[in-house]
């Protein structure tokens, strides 16, 4: 309706004075609702063709939206696993810092397997004492075998001298003797000896392995004890929540609220813009939104990211094959903004619903002096129709509160 108005003082009010004044025809007479066409042809026509293309070259040059939103993240309260509540530690709409607690599982099967773990590192500790003990006796009786087997040693070096020497101090059947018993006593040497190695394994390889594993076992069972006690992961609100002792809690089946982090989607707007304005909207390009949580304000702001592809042309590995059809709804060139000013976007909360414009500059382009007369003319008026444009979103600011309370019914 603005761009007809401003197109008929062009076209359709100079073509009725010329009616009026060079003619001499007036409203009411010649000029009446019968002959209103046919006298006032040209100018009607000519605006019809000119609002066409002004509303052209406005909607495609300075594009709008009435779908700009200040998206926020959500993070969902569930626990790593299923349980019964056994003690609720905050309220619906608390503020919580990060790493405060929110609820806790019942813990009894946990702890139990605390208590388990740490009483078998106790025992690996006690038999690691004990053995400590079994090494010093090993030790003790391999000396013991070593001295014995020496002392045999020497009285069969003694004994089979004498017999060299032809004693009758020493007969055949006691050299035989001596040599049986130094054979059996270093029999024995071996035997302690290897119950000695047996017993150092033990104390260093065996007894510590025992030991790591009973305390891999209480970290384990240590981390599903923490498990059970559910607090925040970051700064925020906690919403939806209604936890009682007693209730129970699946991460699959029933989260139990969600938490809201404080500065997620704060001072941040998300566009979705038609296709066909892509090749005009660029980064650092100036724009306003009007925001029904906060209307008869208009905030400036500036794209600051263009979202790379267009969500229509997302799809999921399947086990059919996608019919393009089903993507026939074209999809709109999502681009993100923030208030050129700071503190702008103060009263307006992240969610909020909006209309949203964009403004081309070509202010750039006119400082060339290369460019030409009818060029820099095209320039201009492209600037110039964004006017157009801004008083719209004006307009439609205007009527926010009377159409979402007024014309909506709600």
């Amino acid at each position: 309706m603005l761009e007809f108005l401003l197109c008929s003082l062009i076209t359709i009010v100079p073509d009725w004075l010329y009616r009026r004044f060079r003619q001499g025809k007036r409203w009411g007479q010649e000029i009446n609702v019968y002959t209103l066409w046919y006298e006032l042809r040209w100018g009607l026509t000519a605006c019809a063709m000119l609002t066409v293309g002004l509303i052209t070259v406005v909607f495609y040059y300075h594009p709008s939206t009435t779908n700009a939103v200040s998206y926020f993240r959500t993070v969902t309260v569930l626990s790593e696993g299923g349980g019964r509540v056994s003690e609720v530690f905050v309220e619906n709409e608390d503020y919580l810092k990060e790493g405060d607690p929110i609820f806790k599982l019942d813990s009894r099967s946990q702890l139990a397997a605390v208590a388990t773990a740490r009483a078998r590192i106790a025992e690996v500790d006690a038999l690691i004492a004990v053995s400590a003990s079994e090494l010093n006796a090993a030790r003790a009786n391999v000396d013991q075998a070593e001295a014995s087997l020496e002392q045999s040693m020497d009285e069969q070096r003694r004994a089979l001298a004498l017999f060299n020497q032809g004693s009758s101090a020493v007969s055949e059947r006691e050299v035989e003797r001596l040599e049986n018993i130094v054979a059996a006593r270093e029999a024995t040497l071996q035997s302690v000896q290897s119950s000695l190695v047996g017993t150092e394994t033990r104390v260093t390889v065996q007894y510590p392995a025992q030991r790591a594993s009973a305390e891999a076992s209480l970290d384990q069972a240590e981390a599903e004890l923490s498990k059970t006690l559910v607090v925040a992961g970051v700064d925020g609100q906690i919403q939806q929540f209604g936890l009682h002792p007693g209730d129970y809690v699946n991460p699959i089946l029933r989260p139990a609220g969600i938490l809201v982090p404080q500065a997620s989607g704060v001072g941040r707007f998300q566009a979705g813009f038609n296709q066909v304005n892509t090749r005009v909207i660029k980064e650092g390009m100036l724009g306003e939104i009007s925001c029904l949580s906060n209307p008869l304000r208009v905030v400036p702001m500036v794209v600051v990211r263009i979202q790379d592809v267009i969500a229509a042309g997302q799809f999921r590995p399947s086990d059919r094959l996608i019919d393009i059809q089903e993507f026939a709804r074209p999809g709109t060139t999502t681009v993100v903004m923030e208030p050129l000013y700071p503190d702008a976007l103060d009263n307006i909360p992240p969610g909020s619903k909006c209309i949203a414009n964009l403004y081309t500059s070509n202010h750039d382009k006119l400082d060339d002096p290369e460019i030409g007369s009818i060029h820099r003319l095209a320039l201009h008026a492209v600037d110039a129709v964004g006017i157009a444009h801004a008083a719209i979103l004006r307009l439609q600011a205007l009527m926010l509160p009377i159409r979402t309370l007024v014309l909506s019914g709600h």
